[in-house]
């Protein structure tokens, strides 16, 4: 019986694009979830789905409103993995890692908000000086210990290529990547042969914290990206069975696709690269 209670709890978050959203990307989550409930150590209890917003710039990238009702259309059959559009909603391209805190925080909450809620009904209403010390000392010992041991963890997961992208200089803040790997952890999807070990080989600070980086080979592979779904959609061609039946429908209505809108934000320097080698020089 003690068992599964002693198990993690794991959220998996994943940041990106979704332009537009594949079967490939809801793979990513079924993939990590076996893994770590295979594990016997951890219990997958969420995934989370946060498309970036429109401040990131990236060539070809529609409206970030198109790109989450795309998302949510995707997983409307899902029970565990949900859409969130608090990273898309800004008016500024976030940082992973804000994100990564944003959800990290949201999760702490409302345990905090419930046993406040819990925690008021014991006292019957009275002489509120009195009172208040009563009710709120027990929530201030409940989430100093136990509330913070049991919250779920929450790991960033990706592709081997975001993984690597680590490398590419001024995408990432070195500091970022740090806390990333070191406070939440990464779940890396990657395909059998790939040389994602080796990049962490070479690199000191994943080297370092490799412990907390899951590596998950993929071994039905399939190569579908959302590049060669836009470049399809470009040429007219089918795109059926590579994204779920209501993102096809909603692509085709909307006419999302097209040689116009794969020309946005060209020559337009990606967000990072234009923050981080700004602060460089500061």
């Amino acid at each position: 019986m003690e068992g599964p209670d002693k198990k993690t709890e794991v959220v998996l978050l994943a940041c990106g694009s979704f332009n537009p959203i594949t079967i490939m990307h809801l793979r990513l989550f079924e993939l990590a979830k076996d893994y770590f409930n295979e594990t016997g150590k951890y219990k997958v209890i969420k995934g989370i789905i946060s498309p970036v917003g429109d401040a990131y710039k990236k060539k070809g990238l529609i409206s970030a409103k198109h790109r989450v009702t795309m998302a949510k259309l995707a997983t409307k059959h899902t029970d565990w993995v949900e859409v969130d559009d608090w990273e898309s909603s800004q008016s500024e391209w976030l940082e992973t890692l804000k994100v990564l805190r944003y959800h990290h925080q949201k999760l702490l909450s409302p345990d905090a908000t419930n046993s406040l809620q819990n925690t008021v009904p014991l006292t019957k209403p009275g002489r509120k000086r009195k009172q208040e010390p009563n009710r709120h000392d027990p929530v201030k010992k409940k989430n100093q210990n136990p509330d913070t041991k049991s919250a779920p963890q929450v790991k960033l997961l990706c592709g081997s290529d975001m993984l690597e992208s680590f490398g590419i200089p001024n995408l990432w803040k070195l500091e970022d990547i740090t806390e990333i790997v070191k406070n939440y952890g990464l779940v890396c999807i990657s395909r059998a042969g790939n040389s994602v070990q080796k990049f962490i080989y070479e690199s000191d600070i994943l080297w370092k914290y490799k412990n907390n980086i899951h590596l998950v080979e993929e071994w039905i592979t399939n190569d579908i990206s959302s590049t060669k779904i836009r470049r399809a959609l470009r040429r007219g061609q089918s795109i059926r069975y590579l994204v779920p039946d209501g993102v096809q429908s909603y692509i085709e209505k909307n006419n999302l696709y097209s040689p116009e809108s794969e020309d946005r934000n060209t020559g337009v320097v990606l967000a990072p690269l234009q923050k981080n080698a700004s602060d460089s020089k500061n």
